[in-house]
C-alpha cells in the first residue's frame, strides 16, 4: 500500500510504524482526554501543546553538537509522520547535560531542521522547561518507596550492578528510609554535597535480566551553569529519566527512537506507570517505538569520531563539505529535497542493514538533475586557437539553461578566436574509440561550429600549451548547415576573453573504504587523501554573478554550488556536490 504525499519526492510506503499508528487511530487509543483533538495539560507543570493533532511525534536532539545524516532520517521520519496523519511534531531540546550544551548548538539544530523543510510551528520545547516537575516527580518516587539516594562511588555501583550473566547486588543505601533520602535530595539540590558524591536511583530490581532495570540513576549532582536556567540547579535529571517525562507532559503519542533504546523501553514504561499511579501523569501514556538507525558506508556517524576529525584538523571545521553533518552537506551543495527522497527510498525497518553511500548520491543527482540550471566550466584548461577565425571578432552562441525545461530559455555564450577547452579533449595519438581533438579530426564546439584539429604547440618540457584548429563557417549550431558535416565528438569550451577564473573544490568521499575503522583498525588510516582537490577553473561569464548556495550542473563534470561561506560578490568559489555518474562503482 502506498500513497503520494503532497510535496513529497516519492510515494509514501507503508511500514511497521505506520501500521502501529493506523491501529492506534482505529482503536481510538489516544482519543481519550482530548488527545485526538486540542489537548489540555497533563498537569499544571505541562507546557501545553496548543494545536489539535491526531498524533504527536517529537524530534529530541541534545544541544551538544551538530546534526548529521542519521539525524536527517529521524527528522524526516518524525515530521513526515506528523504531516501525513494530520498530527504535530514537537521540536524538543533535551538539555539535561549543562557541561556540554551551548546556544550555538541550539541555533544550528534549528537552522538544520528548517533547511530540511520542516516547521514545528509553536511546538518548540526544552527539557529544562520541566526541571521543576522532574524534581517533584523524583521526590514522589522517593516518598513512595520507588527511589532512594545512594552514596556508593561510581566504581562500587558498577561492581554491584552485575553482568549480563550475573545478577546485581543491593547496595548499602538501598533500604534507607524515605525521609532520609528526601532530606539528602534536598541537600543535593542546595549544593551541599560534592559532584559525584551521591545520586538518586530508581528502586526496581537488582536481579533483573535487563541491566537497565537494576536501579538506574535518575538524578546526579552537577554544579554547572546551564545555558538556559543558569545557576538555579545543582542537580540534573539523567536522560533516561527526563525523556519519558517530557513525552508524557507534551502528550506525545508515538515516541520514535533508534534500536539502541529498545532495552531502555522497560524503564520508560515503568517510570511513566509509577508517576501515573501517583496521579502526576494522566493516561493514556506515550508509546515508545524503535527503528533501525542509519548505517551508511564510507562515513562515520559516531559523535566521538566526528569530534576527533574536527579537533585534530583532518577537516576544516563542522561545516567542512566532506563531513556527514547537515551544515557540511549544505555547504557541499546537497539539497533538502535530496535528503527527503533518500529517506523515502531507504524506508524504515526494525532490522539493521547497511545503505551504500551511492544511494544518497543518486538521490542528490536525481534532485539536482531536475533543479540545477546548466553552465559551462573548464576544470583543466588548455588554450584552443581557431586559426582562421578573425582576431577581435566575437559572436553569440546560445545554450539552453536546462535541456528538459525549454521554458527556462537560453543564455548567451560568447565565441572568440581563443577558447579554453579541457586538456583531456586533445591527444596527438588517439587511442581506439577516442572521438575528440587529434590532428586531422573534426569535432563540434558545443553550441558553436565544427572545427578541424591542425596540431598543437608545446613548451620546452613537451607539455601542450595550445591546440590549433580551423572552423567550418557554415556549420554553426542552430543554422541550416549545422548537420552538413557529421562528427562523433562534441566538446565544451569557454572564451578566453570572457572567462571567469574561479576556485573550484573537487570534493569526494572522506574515506576510501566502505567501513572505516572496521575491526580494530584506526579509522583515520582509512581517510581518502583525494577527498578534496582545489583547482582554478575557467567558467562561462554567467557564473561570475553566482550567489552563495546557487547550484548548477557544470556540463560533463557534475553538480556544483557557490560556497555558502567563502563566496563574495563577483568572486564565487564553487564546491562539487556530486559527479554526474558514480565514479566509485567497481
Amino acid at each position: 500500500m502506498s500513497e503520494k504525499r503532497k510535496g513529497a519526492a516519492a510515494p509514501v510506503v507503508s511500514n511497521f510504524i505506520r501500521n502501529i499508528i493506523d491501529g492506534d487511530l482505529a482503536s481510538g487509543k489516544f482519543a481519550a482526554r482530548g488527545w485526538g483533538g486540542k489537548p489540555g495539560p497533563a498537569k499544571s507543570h505541562a507546557n501545553t501543546p496548543p494545536d489539535p493533532a491526531k498524533i504527536r511525534t517529537r524530534f529530541p536532539p541534545e544541544p551538544n553538537g551538530y546534526l548529521h545524516f542519521g539525524h536527517a532520517k529521524s527528522i524526516c521520519l518524525n515530521f513526515g509522520l506528523a504531516h501525513d496523519y494530520a498530527g504535530a511534531c514537537h521540536m524538543r531540546f533535551d538539555d539535561t547535560n549543562p557541561e556540554k550544551e551551548e546556544q550555538e548548538y541550539v541555533d544550528s539544530i534549528i537552522q538544520a531542521v528548517q533547511w530540511l523543510g520542516f516547521d514545528w510551528r509553536e511546538n518548540i520545547y526544552f527539557a529544562s522547561d520541566y526541571f521543576d516537575f522532574m524534581y517533584e516527580a523524583a521526590q514522589y518516587l522517593i516518598a513512595a518507596g520507588h527511589a532512594y539516594v545512594d552514596q556508593q562511588s561510581a566504581e562500587e555501583m558498577r561492581k554491584n550492578r552485575g553482568t549480563l550473566t550475573e545478577p546485581g547486588k543491593p547496595g548499602p543505601w538501598r533500604d534507607r528510609p524515605a525521609a532520609e533520602s528526601l532530606k539528602l535530595f534536598g541537600e543535593m539540590r542546595g549544593g551541599v554535597h560534592a559532584d559525584g558524591s551521591m545520586v538518586v536511583r530508581a528502586k526496581i530490581d537488582m536481579a533483573s535480566p535487563n541491566i537497565n532495570l537494576r536501579d538506574p540513576a535518575i538524578y546526579r549532582i552537577r554544579k554547572a551553569t546551564h545555558h538556559r536556567t543558569r545557576d538555579k540547579w545543582c542537580v540534573y535529571p539523567m536522560y533516561a529519566y527526563a525523556h519519558p517525562i517530557e513525552d508524557a507532559l507534551e502528550r506525545i503519542t508515538h515516541s520514535i527512537c533508534t534500536l539502541e533504546f529498545e532495552d531502555q523501553r522497560p524503564f520508560y514504561d515503568w517510570l511513566l506507570l509509577r508517576l501515573a499511579e501517583g496521579g502526576l501523569l494522566d493516561k493514556p501514556l506515550p508509546q515508545q517505538i524503535e527503528f533501525a538507525r542509519l548505517n551508511l558506508t564510507y562515513v562515520v556517524l559516531s559523535k566521538r569520531k566526528l569530534i576527533q576529525l574536527v579537533n585534530e584538523k583532518h577537516v576544516d571545521g563542522w561545516d567542512d563539505p566532506r563531513l556527514p553533518t547537515l551544515v557540511g552537506a549544505r555547504r557541499r551543495g546537497y539539497t533538502a529535497e535530496g535528503f527527503r527522497l533518500f529517506t523515502e527510498r531507504i524506508g524504515v525497518s526494525k532490522a539493521d542493514s547497511w545503505i551504500d553511500f551511492s544511494v544518497l548520491e543518486d538521490c542528490m543527482r536525481e534532485n539536482l538533475n531536475e533543479a540545477a540550471p546548466r553552465r559551462i566550466a573548464v576544470l583543466d584548461p588548455v588554450k584552443l586557437i581557431i586559426d582562421n577565425y578573425p582576431a577581435g571578432q566575437q559572436e553569440d552562441c546560445h545554450a539552453p539553461n536546462h535541456p528538459q525545461k525549454p521554458d527556462l530559455g537560453k543564455r548567451v555564450v560568447p565565441l572568440t578566436r581563443e577558447l579554453w577547452i579541457e586538456r583531456e579533449d586533445f591527444v596527438e595519438t588517439p587511442p581506439k574509440g577516442y572521438f575528440r581533438l587529434f590532428p586531422g579530426n573534426n569535432v563540434r564546439l558545443r553550441y558553436g561550429y565544427v572545427v578541424k584539429c591542425l596540431g598543437c604547440d608545446r613548451d620546452t618540457q613537451g607539455n601542450v600549451t595550445a591546440v590549433h584548429c580551423e572552423y567550418l563557417p557554415d556549420t554553426k549550431s542552430g543554422t541550416p548547415g549545422a548537420d552538413q558535416v557529421k562528427v562523433k565528438g562534441n566538446i565544451h569550451w569557454v572564451s578566453v576573453a570572457h572567462a571567469c577564473a574561479a576556485e573550484v573544490r573537487l570534493y569526494d568521499r572522506l574515506f576510501r573504504t566502505p567501513h572505516p575503522g572496521a575491526g580494530e583498525r584506526d579509522f583515520l588510516l582509512d581517510l581518502n587523501p583525494d577527498s578534496r582537490k582545489i583547482i582554478t577553473a575557467q567558467l562561462e561569464p554567467a557564473l561570475r554573478d553566482a550567489k552563495p548556495q546557487d547550484r548548477f550542473q557544470f556540463e560533463r563534470h557534475g553538480y556544483f554550488v557557490a560556497d555558502l561561506r567563502d563566496s563574495t560578490p563577483g568572486v564565487p568559489k564553487f564546491n562539487r556536490a556530486v559527479t554526474l555518474r558514480d565514479s566509485w562503482q567497481k
